[in-house]
C-alpha cells in the first residue's frame, strides 16, 4: 500500500504520519518497478533494433536522391544508434507503467477533489505525449526532409550520418512531446491557483511571440519547422485556457 504524504490523507482526512522509512521504502519499491518495465520494455525491443531505426529513418530515405544511403562514420554507430533507438522506444512504450507508479505513490496525499483532477490530467499528458510524437513523424518529418533534400546544391550527396539523424529527430520529438503537454501545463498551473484564466488570456500577445520564439530555439533553422512546431503550441495553451475555465469554476471557495 502506498505511504501518504505528511500532513494529508485519502479524501481530505487527517493523516496520522508515517516513519520517513516507510515513504523511502515505498518510493524505492516503486522505482524498482518502474526500472523493470523499462528493462523488460527495452528487452523486447532490442531484437528489432534495426527494424525500428529503419521505420524511424523511413521519412528522410523516401526523399534521398536515387543512388545514395545513409552512413555510418564511426565504427560504433552501426550497434550504438539502434541501441540508444530501442533504449530510447523502451522508455516510451513503458511511460504509462513509470507515471502510474508515480502516481501510486502521491495518490494517497491528495485530497479528494485533487485526485478527481489529476487522474485525467495524468491520462491526459500520456496520451498528448503520444500525440506530439505522432505529429512529429507523420507531419513535421516529411515536411522537414523535404525542404532540406530540395535545396541542397545540384553536386552535393544526401548521404546522412545515423547517429547525427538519430540525434536530430529525438530533438524533435522531445519539442513536440513536451510543447503537447502545454495544455496540462496549463490546467496544472490554474488549479494551484499560480495563474488565472483571465490573467493569461490578458497576456495572450505574449504568449503567442514566447511560442515562436521557443519554436526557433527548439527546432533547426528553418522556417517549416518553427512555424509547425509554434502553431500547435498556441492552440494548446488555447486549449489548456479552455479547459482551465471549468477547473477555475470548480475548485472550492474558501
Amino acid at each position: 500500500m502506498a505511504a501518504q504524504a505528511p500532513g494529508k490523507a485519502p479524501d481530505g482526512q487527517a493523516d496520522e504520519g508515517q516513519p520517513l522509512v516507510a515513504h523511502l521504502t515505498e518510493l524505492r519499491e516503486r522505482l524498482l518497478r518502474a526500472v523493470l518495465a523499462l528493462l523488460i520494455a527495452f528487452l523486447a525491443l532490442y531484437p528489432f533494433a534495426n527494424e525500428l531505426y529503419q521505420w524511424l529513418s523511413e521519412p528522410l530515405r523516401a526523399l534521398m536522391p536515387a543512388g545514395t544511403t545513409m552512413i555510418a562514420t564511426e565504427v560504433a554507430s552501426p550497434f550504438l544508434a539502434p541501441f540508444k533507438l530501442s533504449l530510447l522506444a523502451a522508455l516510451c512504450v513503458a511511460m504509462p507503467v513509470v507515471l502510474y507508479q508515480l502516481w501510486m505513490f502521491v495518490a494517497p496525499g491528495l485530497y479528494l477533489h485533487e485526485k478527481k483532477i489529476a487522474v485525467p490530467l495524468l491520462v491526459s499528458s500520456i496520451v498528448l505525449f503520444y500525440l506530439g510524437l505522432a505529429f512529429a513523424y507523420f507531419v513535421v518529418f516529411p515536411l522537414v526532409f523535404g525542404f532540406f533534400t530540395s535545396i541542397g546544391p545540384e553536386n552535393v550527396a544526401v548521404m546522412t550520418d545515423i547517429t547525427r539523424y538519430l540525434d536530430f529527430v529525438i530533438k524533435l520529438f522531445l519539442a513536440f512531446g513536451i510543447a503537447f503537454e502545454i495544455p496540462v501545463a496549463t490546467v496544472i498551473l490554474i488549479s494551484m491557483g499560480v495563474i488565472d484564466v483571465q490573467g493569461m488570456a490578458n497576456k495572450r500577445p505574449y504568449i503567442i511571440i514566447g511560442c515562436f520564439t521557443i519554436g526557433m530555439l527548439m527546432t533547426p533553422p528553418d522556417i517549416i519547422s518553427q512555424v509547425l512546431l509554434a502553431v500547435p503550441m498556441w492552440l494548446l495553451f488555447e486549449a489548456g485556457l479552455f479547459f482551465g475555465r471549468f477547473v477555475e469554476q470548480s475548485e472550492p471557495q474558501d
